[in-house]
């Protein structure tokens, strides 16, 4: 593994999270022989899965499952080789299942698959400066149709103003309201896409969405989250959402049932990301903030690796704002070609363009 991490670490302050080896399960009869198994692997390595019989006991078959997705079985002890390539990025739960005399009996461990891939440092330069509602607890930020829109959370201004959250279309130039939507003050407002002529938005700890006419903005739909989570940042690629939960997970929904598919773990080398954020969909990559941190970090949405990271610390000395008036807001004009970021409460907006 290449040592990188630590120049990520002091150059923008992301935290890292601790990780974690093999897992052994408890069982009086069978254990899994992972004594030579490391703590951490990546995609391009196999290991061997196999099993223990401290009681000797007369074994027919064993079966193996990763992720409770049955691989294989072998006779008696024989073991059977595990390639990682095709497995997502995160803890890999193994189970065998062996039968013996009539009976079967679990074994369980855990390895964890990280990052291979080293993410390049990338700069941006400033395009434009706009203004940006100093009200305005960003929360989702999008293009449609060559408008901006933005959604919020309540929030408090630093000069304590308490704010209801909104969906909002504005000009972005002048900061001209086009139209608004105030959510009920039991909801605050998450993250936001448009995709299939609805616009899609989270609330945060509800577990409720909204789904209006993309024309019209009349509320076609109230949903509830498939899983037990939070609902942060949004976006899509044109046929499925995605969005986080303040973990280090981006989730795949289907847009027509609102139901969730599967997800990735974001990892930068060998340590995953949490608290993954606003999110925007952008050439195929999935840029997205860093709950408290100013940066940007550009993941692959098929295999959660952080490719790229922006430093966006600099823009910090440009605005007025608070110390906890967080980076937060990405969106992509595809007509400039330019990327919008602000953050919470940021009397400025920021259109730029990125390089390697």
């Amino acid at each position: 593994m290449k040592n990188y991490n630590f120049l990520f670490i002091i150059l923008l302050g992301i935290t890292l999270a601790n990780c974690g080896g093999a897992k052994k399960g408890e069982n009086t009869l069978f254990t899994f022989d992972d004594s030579k198994y490391k703590e951490q692997y990546q995609s391009q390595e196999a290991l061997e899965l196999g099993i223990l019989n401290p009681n000797t006991k007369t074994i027919d078959s064993v079966a193996y499952f990763v992720n409770d997705t049955k691989i294989g079985s072998k006779k008696g002890l024989e073991k059977l080789p595990f390639e990682l390539k095709n497995q997502r990025l995160g803890y890999q739960n193994l189970k065998a299942v062996v039968y013996f005399d009539g009976e079967n009996s679990e074994a369980t461990s855990r390895i964890e698959l990280v990052s291979n891939v080293e993410p390049k440092l990338l700069k941006y330069t400033i395009v434009n400066t706009h203004p940006h509602d100093t009200g305005s607890f960003t929360e989702g930020l999008e293009f449609y149709k060559d408008t901006l829109y933005e959604s919020t959370g309540s929030g408090t201004t630093s000069s304590g103003i308490n704010c209801k959250s909104y969906l909002r279309k504005y000009d972005y130039k002048t900061g001209k309201i086009f139209k608004q939507i105030d959510l009920d003050s039991q909801y605050f407002g998450e993250g936001i896409t448009f995709i299939n002529n609805k616009i899609f938005q989270l609330t945060w700890q509800n577990k409720t969405g909204f789904i209006y006419n993309a024309d019209t903005w009349k509320l076609e739909k109230t949903f509830t989250y498939g899983k037990d989570i939070e609902g942060w940042g949004m976006t899509n690629d044109g046929k499925y959402i995605y969005q986080t939960d303040k973990t280090e997970k981006i989730w795949r929904m289907d847009p027509e049932t609102q139901k969730m598919i599967d997800y990735v773990n974001v990892y930068l080398g060998s340590s995953k990301i949490k608290a993954i954020n606003e999110l925007e969909w952008i050439n195929g990559k999935i840029y997205t903030n860093v709950w408290e941190k100013e940066a940007i970090a550009v993941v692959d949405p098929k295999t959660g690796a952080v490719e790229g990271v922006l430093d966006m610390s600099g823009l910090r000395k440009l605005i007025n704002a608070g110390p906890s008036d967080f980076l937060n807001g990405i969106a992509y004009n595809p007509k400039t070609k330019t990327i919008f970021v602000t953050g919470k409460n940021w009397d400025k907006m920021f259109e730029i363009k990125v390089s390697e």
